[in-house]
């Protein structure tokens, strides 16, 4: 009997701890799925970021160079008119110089030249009368004698006037007499000397034109040399007729410098729109458009620019810096951020340009993050094998 008890009771437990153990053994592989699709989880993010066609470029490889990122966004980007300018000096800047007498040109050396920079109240080269009719140095004696005359009888009548002896009306005729001839006689001393006229400089800039030579004879207003300040600059364009409808919407324009590859905005240079034509121009059938800008980039006056003109609009659309793009075979990429410290290279499909920026029609979305300094530096690097392009991947 009580080995029958011990029978069932061995039975039950047996019974009792296998169920336990299944369901301890359910339970353990119930958590290890829950673990496992975590770890699945896992590696499908660190595959995504790190693709084998990821480009690892660290912090401390970016600090060596000009390197920067830009986020996506979409701003406003219209027409652009590209053409050609040249540059010239704005007429407010020159200073045509005339000869104030008759005579010969003397240059005091060989340093009178064009491009030669000037000062204010430089002396440049003189003319000088002698042996000719129109002698300015007995205009100059003829002057300062007549000054001298109106100079002391102006001071003796107002003697005269302070006793009633000279009229009221006497008085201001030789006063102004007196001021008359002070005035010629002033100019002769600032302009002549014993040499003759004294050309000078009226302002700082460089000579522009010489329009005379060493030992020429000018008359008196003829055109002596040209002098520039080479502060202000206009930049004169010209587009085609098809453009017309669309030049009173002209907002602002780059500059291009095509020997230094450099590229300015109108904002940099504090320029403006002066004018554009409503007739074309008899000789090129174009339109010309003309700006003024600050010569703060160091533009050389009869040179050449390209001229991106941009028109207003309305609409906004993605854009990249052109320093963002890098060309391979005709087709344009850019670097995206998928890491802080990994970088995809993309194809894009490009539309106009501005000079500046570069619109983007397909190929990348909102907020993303691109390199928009130092991308055809990190293009080299991973074509050199500087780079280890599969430096970001988990092996």
């Amino acid at each position: 009997m009580i080995k029958h008890i011990y029978c069932i009771l061995f039975v039950f437990l047996i019974t009792t701890g296998c169920k336990h153990q299944h369901n301890h053994e359910h339970d353990h592989d119930h958590e290890s799925g829950e673990c496992q699709h975590d770890h699945e989880h896992e590696d499908a993010e660190e595959e995504e970021i790190n693709d084998e066609n990821a480009i690892h470029f660290s912090k401390a490889q970016s600090e060596k160079i000009e390197f920067a990122t830009e986020v996506v966004t979409k701003q406003p980007f219209g027409q652009v008119i590209k053409t050609t300018a040249q540059v010239v000096s704005a007429a407010i800047d020159e200073t045509i110089i005339p000869a104030k007498s008759s005579g010969i040109v003397t240059f005091p050396n060989n340093q009178i030249a064009e491009g030669k920079s000037v000062n204010p109240g430089q002396s440049l080269f003189s003319i000088s009368g002698s042996g000719i009719n129109d002698n300015v140095n007995i205009k100059y004696a003829e002057a300062r004698s007549n000054y001298e005359i109106a100079k002391s009888t102006y001071e003796r009548n107002v003697d005269l006037a302070k006793d009633k002896i000279v009229a009221e009306k006497e008085l201001l005729r030789s006063k102004n007499e007196y001021e008359n001839a002070q005035t010629v006689y002033d100019n002769f001393r600032k302009n002549f000397s014993s040499q003759g006229q004294n050309v000078a400089s009226p302002s700082k800039g460089f000579i522009k034109q010489l329009l005379v030579a060493n030992g020429q004879y000018v008359e008196a207003g003829q055109a002596l040399l040209v002098i520039s300040k080479n502060e202000k600059l206009t930049l004169k364009g010209e587009v085609q007729q098809k453009y017309a409808p669309l030049l009173s919407n002209i907002v602002s324009a780059n500059i291009h410098l095509v020997e230094r590859n450099l590229t300015y905005s109108l904002e940099d240079l504090n320029g403006k729109m002066l004018s554009f034509g409503r007739s074309v121009n008899p000789d090129s059938y174009l339109i010309p458009v003309n700006f003024e800008i600050d010569n703060k980039a160091g533009f050389i006056p009869g040179g050449f620019v390209e001229l991106f003109i941009k028109i207003q609009t309305q609409t906004s659309s993605i854009s990249v810096p052109n320093a963002a793009l890098t060309e391979e075979q005709g087709s344009y990429f850019v670097f995206v951020q998928i890491a802080p410290e990994l970088y995809d290279k993309r194809e894009v499909k490009t539309g106009g340009t501005d000079g500046l920026r570069t619109e983007i029609l397909q190929g990348l979305k909102e907020n993303e993050t691109i390199v928009s300094k130092g991308a055809n530096i990190l293009k080299l690097s991973v074509a050199t094998g500087a780079l280890d392009p599969h430096a970001g991947h988990a092996h």
